[in-house]
């Protein structure tokens, strides 16, 4: 069961509820009572340049589900390092829209993806599905910045396979939605190593749901694991965490840290970071924190002059600025780390 799936055959019954473990705290079938109609094709003239197209050396963008040029999967060769900025842009209101995309990286290939999801609309369902292939030896960093209308229902997939010694890296930062998910599902090829990174900032009543699933089949591989939130008025952060590490695995290494801020009393973390581990000679932990600001360095920047709402944007930034920092593009980790400043400092 999935959006994609429900969106296809308009039949509510192929959503996930709450009955899926998965799923049980990101309950789609208990929201959506019926399909809407597709989405209209939307005004591409009405578009505004992309937050991160002058870093990108080209720019592909879907509309309400309409890729706008181009077809096919993106195809990266071994010859020179690229920079993508991918959109996915919804200008729609109260319908639906689901789009596909394959990227595929030849054996040495680096490739550096600039993603964002954009809202242009309200009440709208978006579902994105990815797929992503690394040859042998190539490098793919992914930046993924999420801002999807607060009355809207969006779910990203990504598969994500590695093939013998390559590398992924990716950070991706949401602010939610009326219900917002963003998925990686990571198989792990000999000696490939992964990074994956995740920030939430939720506020009002907007929830957001970061969830992946790491697969070690193969000797040597490297997984290492960091996500940071913080939840204020009736916002509901979502942190699953899986890692797999099957027989046969040998050597692997796998480290998942989850740390969340709640900053009002209604706010609310459900977190679940699991570890299977069914090899030997491994080096894997696993770790979960949630708490509330610090109030001795509260007072301490008080007692300075600093007004207690710029104190406390200025260590929830230092908290969740540990992700941000371990972006490898400069210019990308420019841009998180402004995007971060501006939703805490306007929504204080």
């Amino acid at each position: 069961m999935s959006l994609a799936s429900a969106l296809k055959s308009g039949d509510v019954a192929e959503l996930p509820s709450r009955r899926d473990e998965d799923w049980r705290w990101t309950d789609l079938r208990g929201l959506i009572r019926a399909m809407p109609a597709a989405s209209p094709p939307g005004d591409a003239a009405a578009l505004t340049s992309g937050i991160f197209d002058d870093l990108a050396d080209e720019t592909i963008t879907f509309l309400n589900g309409r890729r706008l040029a181009g077809a096919g999967p993106v195809a990266i060769a071994a010859d020179a390092p690229r920079t993508i900025a991918l959109r996915f842009v919804s200008q729609a209101r109260e319908t639906a829209h689901h789009c596909a995309l394959s990227i595929d990286l030849a054996p040495g290939a680096t490739l550096t993806v600039f993603e964002t999801y954009e809202a242009a609309g309200a009440g709208y369902i978006a579902d994105v599905e990815l797929d992503i292939r690394l040859g042998e030896g190539a490098r793919l960093e992914r930046v993924v910045l999420i801002d999807e209308a607060d009355d809207a229902v969006a779910v990203s997939t990504a598969e994500v396979d590695l093939a013998a010694r390559a590398a992924f890296a990716q950070t991706a930062l949401t602010s939610g939605a009326k219900r917002q998910r963003f998925e990686t599902r990571l198989r792990h090829g000999a000696g490939a190593r992964a990074r994956l990174d995740g920030v939430y900032l939720l506020d009002g009543e907007r929830r957001g749901d970061l969830t992946s699933e790491v697969v070690h089949n193969h000797l040597g591989a490297t997984t290492l694991q960091l996500t940071k939130g913080c939840v204020r008025g009736q916002a509901r952060g979502v942190f699953q965490g899986r890692i797999i590490v099957n027989r046969g695995a040998d050597g692997t290494d796998a480290r998942m840290g989850h740390h969340a801020l709640i900053l009002s009393e209604r706010a609310e973390v459900d977190a679940k970071p699991e570890l299977e581990i069914y090899a030997d000679d491994v080096s894997c932990s696993h770790g979960n924190t949630v708490g509330a600001l610090d109030e001795e360095a509260l007072f301490y920047m008080a007692q300075r002059g600093i007004p207690d709402v710029e104190a406390r944007a200025l260590l929830t930034e230092a908290f969740v600025g540990e992700v941000v920092d371990r972006i490898e593009h400069e210019g990308a980790r420019d841009v998180a780390r402004d995007w971060v400043a501006q939703r805490l400092r306007g929504n204080q």
